[in-house]
């Protein structure tokens, strides 16, 4: 599934114009990306955690010539599935 893809389910599920649709999307997405953005963690119960994680600087090598390198630290986006989330994934 994709992005149009959910646009049309949400859009067909609560009977909302596709625009609109779209709109709550990219308006949900953009508000996670600047509150992680900020240091904060996004919460929604059942669903998951999203969150910023500092990454330490570590070693690495070039895949082209296998020379060692230093990656340095980063903050990288994590996500963490709620209760609810695990429970429907691991249904069979």
């Amino acid at each position: 599934m994709n992005k149009q893809d959910l646009v049309m389910q949400i859009a067909n599920k609560e009977e909302l114009t596709q625009k609109k649709s779209d709109e709550i999307i990219s308006t949900i997405c953009e508000t996670v990306m600047k509150t992680l953005s900020k240091g904060q963690k996004v919460t929604l119960a059942g669903f998951g955690t999203f969150a910023a994680r500092k990454r330490k600087e570590r070693k690495g090598r070039n895949p082209k010539t296998g020379e060692e390198i230093q990656i340095p630290s980063s903050i990288v986006p994590k996500f963490s599935a709620g209760k609810g989330f695990k429970s429907t994934v691991s249904r069979k």
